[in-house]
């Protein structure tokens, strides 16, 4: 046991010694992590007590501080708002960011508060995903984006702030998997292709419903005919059962495709 305020001492399985550090504020106890030294958590335990008594941003973090910078931006959000979220978020009226750097967060809908607050982003070949359940989801996905959706084409940031998540600014184009929008003399039509070795294009439909029905029957017409590839198929929220059927037998695919593959 550490006699330093804050600080207490662990030991590993293997029988060497650590040292954590907490504080209590405003009734609320706060892991700050664990640390090689005594000295390194009880520095953590007085950067804590700093920064939840004084004025210090966000914009002020000390790199060489013995914090995360996880804890520093949980600690000031406590600090201001009164609310501990254990990633890194700084809540503001009807928003928050999610922080990874000062000058690098995302922004989002303070309807998603629970959700980030529980859940830590994590950055994959320019992809944002979170783990649940064992599964890593595209955060896109909360917005009916697909995987592999390409910004600009399939959704798009309409006030061109590609860091901003609020629902308002995320426009969905392309809901469907295989479907684009098109707009011809100010009429709206829908394309569906479907991509065996390279793009085939299926039709040209009125809605976006029938292209997406046109793409899972062409999905569904490759399979029976001895494709093993796994298309993904579209679930069409819109129709229901008999909808849906009435306009799967009655869409037509291109025969282009009905006589390539046979």
């Amino acid at each position: 046991m550490s006699k330093l305020p804050g600080v207490f001492s662990a030991t590993k399985k293997d029988g060497s010694t650590y040292f954590r550090a907490s504080i209590t504020h405003n009734g609320k106890h706060i892991s700050l992590g664990s640390f090689n030294t005594e000295q390194k958590a009880s520095q953590a335990y007085k950067e804590a007590s700093y920064l939840l008594s004084s004025d210090t941003p966000i914009e002020k973090h000390d790199k060489n501080s013995v914090l995360s910078y996880n804890k520093w931006i949980s600690l000031i959000n406590f600090r201001d708002n009164k609310i501990y979220c254990k990633t890194p978020i700084y809540i503001f009226s009807n928003y928050f960011h999610y922080y990874f750097d000062k000058d690098d967060y995302l922004k989002f809908d303070v309807d998603d508060l629970f959700y980030y607050s529980k859940h830590t982003i994590q950055r994959r070949g320019g992809h944002l995903f979170v783990a649940d359940f064992g599964t890593q989801y595209n955060i896109l996905s909360r917005y009916g984006i697909k995987n592999f959706a390409v910004a600009g084409k399939d959704y798009r940031f309409v006030n061109g702030d590609t860091n901003d998540y609020r629902y308002a600014n995320i426009e969905v184009i392309n809901k469907y998997h295989g479907v684009s929008k098109q707009i011809n003399r100010g009429i709206s039509y829908y394309t569906a292709k479907i991509h065996i070795n390279g793009d085939y294009q299926i039709g040209t439909y009125q809605t976006e419903a029938e292209a997406a029905v046109a793409y899972n029957k062409a999905a569904i017409y490759l399979k029976e005919h001895g494709f093993t590839k796994n298309f993904p198929m579209n679930y069409v929220l819109e129709l229901n059962e008999i909808e849906y059927a009435t306009i799967f037998n009655r869409i037509s695919i291109s025969k282009n495709i009905r006589n390539n593959f046979q």
